[in-house]
């Protein structure tokens, strides 16, 4: 790899580099520590739109992790920064919950079922039929398709979910229309996130454990990218796929030093 300067600010994804399972990733809440001692700007992404910032905080709390609501960067949050800087004021009809919903009130959106601006689709724990068959009346009616990301599964105690991707392929089936996905793989999520915090690519690092999103998205962003190995990708699968992280560490206890 070429030489880059010195990192001053990081991006991390939480499930699979901070917790694993619920439970947090041995050595997690000392790195996160360590980045607050350190002064450097740093976030933690998560394409999951259902919660709050502060929602995460609370949860990350709760397992140990002392994290500022600010330093959490979600793809709603991303998704409704978006929608803003496009098209300033507009109007969407909203399928998710409070996480998004919350975010798009805050960009000055109006939410609602007339005539909207755009149909936005993001994660929620029930999807209603009723809903997204008025998603589909309302794309076919002329509203632009937006999705928070595109992810086609998400975890539960219970096993697999659906997640927004596989919704939003239902909803593209229906009308022949599709979505502008928002977060991961999109380094629009990453540009978002460095904006947020004033960083630079040049001198950010973004730790992940997915090659498909995490290193694609901060490799697209022109970033470092550090695959870590507690979440889905392994060494071996790494090898696969056309592109390569800058580095694979073993997890983020192995980068407390170098903060």
């Amino acid at each position: 790899m070429t030489d880059r300067k010195p990192t001053e600010s990081w991006l991390t994804d939480m499930d699979g580099v901070l917790v694993h399972e619920g439970v947090p990733v041995p050595g997690a809440p000392e790195f996160v520590n360590r980045m607050k001692e350190s002064g450097k700007p740093f976030l933690i992404l998560t394409n999951n739109s259902i919660y709050t910032p502060r929602d995460l905080q609370a949860r990350l709390v709760r397992m140990g992790f002392d994290v500022p609501e600010q330093s959490i960067w979600t793809a709603a949050l991303a998704t409704a920064q978006f929608l803003s800087d496009q098209r300033p004021g507009g109007t969407a009809y909203v399928i998710g919950e409070a996480g998004l919903t919350t975010a798009m009130h805050a960009s000055g959106y109006v939410l609602t079922e007339f005539e909207p601006d755009y149909v936005v689709l993001g994660e929620t724990r029930t999807y209603s039929f009723e809903a997204i068959t008025k998603a589909i009346r309302l794309i076919n009616g002329g509203a632009k398709f937006i999705c928070t990301n595109p992810d086609a599964t998400g975890p539960s105690n219970e096993g697999l979910l659906p997640a927004a991707g596989s919704v939003a392929a239902m909803i593209s089936k229906a009308t022949g229309v599709k979505p502008y996905f928002v977060g991961k793989p999109n380094p629009m999520m990453m540009r978002s996130a460095l904006n947020a915090i004033g960083a630079h690519s040049e001198t950010t690092a973004m730790i992940g454990d997915r090659m498909d999103t995490d290193v694609l998205c901060g490799l697209e962003a022109g970033l470092e990218t550090i695959l870590v190995l507690t979440g889905i990708s392994s060494r071996m699968e790494s090898e696969t796929y056309p592109y390569r992280p800058s580095r694979i560490v073993n997890s983020v206890a192995d980068l407390i030093d170098e903060i």
